[in-house]
């Protein structure tokens, strides 16, 4: 192969990996269960990729649990619903979904029971 057609195939190559999206990656959960935590909402961050909830989750003992709680794109979550306003720091809410593998305190989120007694998914299902 000479020199020109090896600088072409360089480039070219390099121009296929910066103008072609990659595929997002997965949620690192176990599917088998689902997870349901009731805390107080500490802060809503909407943002892709993720909106991120944090809670304070009191446990049993009294002591207090941080969990991050994270739902799909903004745009995902606005088709069922959700927008920036739709929770604030104080709401108490119920959040379900799937738990990291690890067993760290982070959720994949399907659905949460909002202050009201609303159910509101981030799915659409």
């Amino acid at each position: 192969m000479n020199v020109r057609l090896q600088t072409l195939a360089v480039v070219v190559a390099i121009l296929s990996a910066i103008t072609v999206p990659s595929a997002h990656h997965s949620w690192p959960v176990t599917y088998s269960k689902l997870v349901t935590v009731k805390g107080t909402v500490t802060m809503f961050v909407w943002q892709n990729p993720h909106p991120m909830i944090s809670l304070d989750v009191r446990r049993d003992d009294g002591t207090i649990e941080k969990w991050s709680v994270g739902g799909p794109a903004t745009n995902r979550m606005q088709a069922s619903g959700w927008s920036r306003a739709t929770l604030k720091p104080g709401d108490v809410i119920t959040g379900i979904g799937y738990q990291f593998n690890d067993g760290q305190k982070i959720i994949r989120l399907e659905k949460v029971i909002l202050p009201d007694g609303k159910e509101l998914s981030v799915y659409g299902r």
